[in-house]
């Protein structure tokens, strides 16, 4: 997928938004504050703020149009765009990594045990199934 770094247009804006979230939400760093409850509720609506400000500061558009398209005030605008919150961080980072590496969202390890567990449990499976057709040939 194309994620233009200087958009142009509603589209190109919506794509760097969207590749923005999905790299910051895939983080280790996201990942871990959302296993706290009181967190989760406030973090993936900042985090949405956050690129959606940065995609349209990145297109040119003034903070107090940016203000008026999300329903927020300028000052979280300017506070997401100069990193001074966790989500503008967050997502400053994720705009670095953009423009250094490409869109690619790197799952964390956490992830990745458990796509390893999930595997072996399938096989553990074929092979109960297996043992159960036998039986079920000998009966």
């Amino acid at each position: 997928m194309s994620v233009p770094l200087k958009p142009i247009g509603k589209e190109d804006i919506r794509k760097l938004e969207s590749a923005l979230l999905v790299m910051s939400l895939y983080s280790a760093e996201t990942l871990e504050a959302l296993k706290n409850v009181h967190e989760r509720l406030t973090w993936i609506d900042s985090l949405y703020v956050a690129s959606a400000s940065l995609a349209r500061e990145k297109a040119g558009i003034p903070v107090s149009k940016i203000a008026e398209e999300l329903g927020i005030t300028e000052a979280t605008v300017r506070r997401h765009l100069k990193g001074e919150t966790k989500a503008g961080q967050m997502i400053l980072k994720a705009y670095e990594k953009l423009a250094k590496e490409g869109f690619k969202v790197d799952l964390p390890e956490i992830i990745k045990v458990q796509n390893n567990e999930v595997e072996k449990l399938k096989q553990k499976l074929d092979t109960i199934k297996q043992i159960i057709q036998d039986i079920l040939k000998e009966l």
